[in-house]
């Protein structure tokens, strides 16, 4: 029998070890595979020769496989590394195929974002040109839920479900002095409203926060802004607004980008938007205001997490096994939504190309007319993917997850 290779890539999310629990255990139950590697630090762990066995690991730690679903971030490291086209530079590729020869690696697994589809992407064209039968597949992941074709993406009802909880709690902590106030709430969406959108789910029959929601699909007018400010301050006490960091004027410009700070993948490093808009008021209306940025809080909170989005993780990684095996490559697993009452959804594969380098907005009509807030379609769409606590155990009071001491450059007490 041949092997396969796990590896996780992007920015950290509470169900990110799902689908690699999910590939696992696909792995192990269709006893196809001889051993299951796991690259540590993405394509990075294949260039550097750090892959772990995690076939013994499942072996060796009892209940690995429901530790692993309840962990957040990624059990197996992270990068951010950008491939180059191979017909350029085509030495890094050569040594990642060299390891999977090495290893003896029949089908290649990449849990990510839309970076992490460019690198499957990359990879199987190269597969192809070289004529290697090597199956390489994507399994989608990313809070931001912008991946294009699947209906949603692992990682997002959790983070969802903690905005929403977040902004009910300030809405708490806003109302109890009896004067005006005005609290900005900055959450992350650099080209996607999804995340802000979610904080709608915060409102109930006594709270009414966020009272204005702004998305980066509608563009920012300021003079429209000030307006929706004073018009929600003629109704309620204290107003809470919720914005994604990427919200951009008419000239789509972001309004906080620090055009001079980019990451690998030429993405804007954005920053302030929040405070952006605390300055606006504090310049146009003599109210209290503040501004809080929850930022990267919401992608490891296991604590706050959906049950429906953990299994939807690891059938997604159990399906992409399936899918390797029917001798598929160059494709990215999805799930495809069948209803919203009862909720349910299929899982399908689509060619990484459909997804690569590509982003899903929200749609305009999820959007009301003057862009301060979303629609009930939009409610109809979420609120099924934060449904659901898994249990989650706890040492001397805190979170008790898996052990990610062999992800540490120098282990204590070495």
């Amino acid at each position: 029998m041949k092997n396969c290779l796990v590896a996780q890539s992007g920015g950290p999310t509470v169900a990110i070890n799902a689908s690699l629990a999910g590939v696992i255990q696909g792995a192990i139950d269709s006893k196809q595979f001889d051993k299951i590697y796991g690259s540590l630090n993405g394509v990075q762990g294949l260039l550097n020769g750090r892959l772990m066995d995690l076939s013994q690991k499942f072996e060796d730690t009892p209940m690995f496989i429901e530790l692993l679903k309840k962990s957040p971030s990624m059990y197996l490291g992270s990068c951010r590394y950008q491939l180059p086209d191979y017909s350029e530079d085509d030495a890094p590729y050569a040594y990642i195929f060299n390891k999977f020869e090495q290893y003896d690696i029949d089908a290649f697994f990449y849990i990510g974002g839309n970076d992490s589809m460019d690198t499957v992407d990359k990879l199987s064209t190269y597969a192809k040109a070289i004529d290697r039968d090597i199956k390489i597949i994507g399994i989608p992941k990313t809070i931001d839920n912008d991946l294009c074709i699947t209906d949603h993406t692992p990682g997002y009802g959790s983070a969802a479900k903690y905005v929403a909880s977040t902004l009910l709690e300030i809405g708490h902590d806003t109302s109890i002095y009896p004067i005006n106030s005005v609290t900005i709430v900055e959450i992350m969406g650099r080209d996607a409203g999804w995340l802000t959108g979610a904080s709608v789910l915060a409102r109930n029959k006594y709270n009414f926060a966020p009272h204005l929601i702004y998305l980066p699909e509608v563009a920012f007018d300021e003079k429209q802004f000030i307006k929706d400010v004073r018009t929600a301050m003629d109704r309620y006490n204290n107003v809470v607004i919720a914005v994604s960091e990427g919200i951009k004027d008419a000239k789509g410009q972001y309004i906080s980008a620090t055009s001079a700070v980019e990451d690998t993948f030429g993405h804007s490093q954005l920053s302030g938007t929040g405070k952006c808009l605390e300055y606006i008021i504090k310049q146009n209306i003599q109210v209290k205001v503040r501004s809080v940025e929850i930022n990267i809080l919401q992608r490891c909170a296991a604590h706050m997490s959906s049950i429906t989005d953990i299994g939807e993780a690891f059938r997604l990684g159990r399906h992409a096994v399936e899918v390797a095996l029917q001798g598929k490559t160059a494709v990215m697993v999805t799930a495809i939504r069948k209803s919203n009452s009862p909720y349910s959804v299929d899982m399908g594969d689509t060619d990484v190309k459909n997804v690569a380098g590509l982003v899903k907005h929200v749609p305009r009509e999820w959007i009301n007319d003057v862009g301060n807030d979303v629609t009930q379609e939009f409610i109809d769409y979420v609120y099924p993917l934060i449904l659901g606590e898994p249990v989650v155990k706890y040492q001397r009071g805190i979170p008790d997850y898996l052990d990610i001491s062999h992800l540490f450059p120098n282990k204590i007490g070495e």
